[in-house]
């Protein structure tokens, strides 16, 4: 018997309308869907009338059901996995399963789709032809020195965040980055409330302090300034500045709300 296959398969972040015919016409053909919450999913199921066996698959449980899932796939079913919302394996359950069969040489197949980090960083105004993706930031062990590092990060940075912890957040990245940081914060992507919040961090955290942050947040940060080296005529010593990161030496974003 032929072996099966594993889809990944990308889910609306808020906009059901997202959902690609592609994507309906694979969960349709699967002979099991896994999902990281069940009650979730059935309900994007229900709307595209998909009435496949649904599992859950998360990240309590992946470890124990990775195996089993790749014997299935190896006896010639075909496992569509989903997550809550965008595409399973960032910030979501999915990387295990995908190396499990990747190991196992099952053919791992990928639709493209919704993700939250791509639409929050093209509409910052940032610098988007290269970026460093961090998910969420460690809660304690590590945070500090991963913010450390990223302090010098010439790159736009994109962040996924609690609306419980942004204002934290917020504050130590002033305290990292500088108040005077460009960023961007997304909210609700695709949803009704949709927003950006767009200034320097000083500014953005000041807002959330006086606006409580509610739904999906994306941050997106400026990169650190470049360093340029100029000789002072005069005597002959070096001296750095830093000029904003971005196209042809210059910063493109504006920092603005709306």
């Amino acid at each position: 018997m032929m072996a099966g296959k594993l889809y990944i398969v990308p889910t609306p972040v808020g906009n059901l309308e997202d959902m690609t015919f592609r994507a309906v016409r694979v969960l349709k053909e699967a002979d099991l869907i896994l999902a990281e919450d069940t009650r979730t999913s059935s309900v994007l199921l229900q709307r595209y009338d998909i009435h496949v066996p649904l599992k859950s698959h998360h990240k309590f449980n992946e470890h124990q059901t990775a195996g089993l899932i790749k014997e299935q796939i190896l006896a010639g079913r075909h496992v569509a996995l989903v997550s809550d919302a965008g595409t399973p394996g960032i910030s979501d359950p999915g990387f295990l399963l995908a190396r499990t069969c990747a190991e196992e040489g099952i053919e791992v197949e990928t639709l493209p789709g919704p993700t939250a980090c791509i639409p929050a960083i093209v509409s910052s105004g940032l610098p988007c032809d290269r970026f460093c993706f961090e998910g969420f930031l460690p809660v304690k062990k590590g945070r500090q020195t991963l913010l450390g590092k990223l302090a010098e990060e010439p790159r736009t940075m994109v962040f996924y965040e609690s609306p419980y912890r942004l204002v934290k957040t917020l504050e130590q990245f002033v305290e990292t980055f500088g108040e005077d940081r460009p960023c961007s914060v997304a909210r609700e992507i695709s949803k009704v409330h949709e927003e950006h919040r767009r200034g320097t961090l000083a500014e953005v955290l000041a807002w959330f302090r006086a606006h409580e942050p509610k739904g999906e947040i994306v941050i997106v940060v400026a990169g650190a300034p470049a360093v340029k080296e100029e000789k002072d005529p005069s005597d002959k010593r070096s001296k750095k500045h830093r000029t904003p990161t971005g196209e042809h030496g210059g910063n493109d974003a504006t920092p603005e709300t709306d």
